[in-house]
């Protein structure tokens, strides 16, 4: 409260007005792999391929890493980090220790990423900032929405990337299938293990490289940058599937629609080949790899992580803020807002706000023992709008109407 100690005119500035929550970015990508050039165990920021190559050279120069991150920008990507964790040509170098010099690394750039201490470089140590390696460089990053390590189908590396996206809750693992199968039909392939914050997709993708001509290669790159064109062109709540794929020019596997009824179930998404209909290589799949029927689909899962993160973000100056009505007014009001332009935008389900959404934030969600604890609880619902994945049409004969009179 001001003093007023002498007579005269004093102008206040009062603070009335919303403040309004932005809703945060879903298409920043993370890349982890292996490359004989460029830094070792720094997540590099880059936004378009001539950096990239200047960076950490050229389809020669790695395995995998360079045909993803190549396939993310041809697919509508436009930002991503890049993780070199090493392990080519001299190209490691010993993590958590200062000044410590390239080394040669014991992984050796075998045909899918084969070798026996590859899970440990791409898991990684922390040692504190400055001193982090593998994963760990990508959790001091927060707009980091997606990540992928391109051909990497270690069950441990796997299973690392999953644990990485559940731990940190705003980002969404995008994972590569075996390129063969190895014994029997795809009703063999496994997948990695139940979560709700990851995509397995199959199977690898045919391009074109210029010093190799057309090889095969994993798809979570190319995958990625189409996550990235739908978030931009209709938003992070369309299903990103029956989209094309741009650079693909065929498949490992021409998959039937009697093989994907048997994969579709199991929550592994399918790239199919269209071409002799015209319509090209397309993503045929949009579900994520969770038993759990409310998070089946990729587009709920990080619809939420979006809403999650920009309530977090945008509700900040609620802290330390008489904990009263007038508080709990103003979060709902600005929580409001923002799920009323979320639902505009096609996300929630619903002919009108309330049927889409619903804030509370009371005296019933905030009793005395709550307020007490010094906490503000908040209970938010939202219905989200979920892909159409079986379209069916039911036709059958009808008369016209005729009518017979004498």
């Amino acid at each position: 409260m001001p003093e007023y100690l002498s007579p005269g005119v004093y102008v206040e500035e009062v603070d009335r007005g919303t403040k309004p929550i932005e809703a945060v970015g879903t298409s920043t990508a993370a890349f982890i792999g292996q490359s004989a050039k460029g830094p070792v165990n720094e997540s590099v920021f880059i936004t378009n391929w001539s950096q990239f190559t200047r960076t950490f050279g050229d389809f020669k120069d790695s395995p995998y890493l360079a045909h993803a991150v190549y396939g993310f920008f041809n697919n509508g990507g436009s930002r991503c980090f890049v993780n070199n964790v090493g392990g080519l040509d001299g190209a490691a170098a010993v993590a958590g220790e200062e000044g410590a010099k390239p080394a040669k690394g014991k992984a050796a750039p075998a045909k899918g990423g084969g070798a026996a201490d590859l899970p440990k470089l791409f898991i990684g140590e922390d040692h504190g900032p400055g001193a982090r390696s593998g994963l760990k460089c990508f959790e001091e990053i927060d707009e980091i929405s997606l990540v992928a390590a391109p051909g990497m189908t270690d069950p441990a590396i796997q299973d690392a990337l999953l644990t990485h996206c559940e731990l940190k809750k705003d980002r969404f693992a995008i994972l590569d299938s075996a390129e063969t199968i190895e014994k029997g039909g795809v009703d063999k392939l496994g997948k990695p293990r139940d979560t709700q914050y990851g995509a397995y997709y199959f199977p690898w993708i045919q391009v074109y490289d210029p010093n190799k001509g057309n090889i095969f290669v994993p798809p979570s790159g190319h995958m990625t940058g189409i996550y990235a064109r739908s978030d931009t062109e209709r938003g992070v709540h369309k299903a990103p599937a029956n989209e094309i794929v741009r650079g693909a020019l065929g498949l490992k596997y021409t998959i039937s629609k009697g093989e994907q009824d048997i994969l579709n179930p199991k929550g592994i998404n399918c790239i199919r080949d269209f071409s002799k209909r015209g319509r090209g290589i397309r993503v045929w799949g949009a579900r994520t790899l969770s038993s759990d029927a409310s998070w089946r689909y990729i587009n709920v899962r990080r619809l939420f992580i979006m809403v999650e993160a920009s309530i977090e973000i945008g509700t900040q100056w609620c802290v330390f803020e008489p904990n009263d009505h007038t508080l709990w007014k103003k979060i709902t009001r600005d929580i409001k807002a923002f799920l009323y332009r979320v639902w505009r935008s096609g996300a929630l389900f619903g002919q009108s706000p309330e049927e889409a959404f619903y804030v509370k934030c009371d005296d019933e969600t905030n009793p005395p023992a709550v307020r007490d604890a010094g906490q503000v609880i908040v209970e938010i619902g939202l219905c989200p709008v979920k892909p159409a994945e079986f379209v069916i049409f039911r036709i059958g004969q009808w008369q016209g109407g005729s009518d017979i009179a004498e």
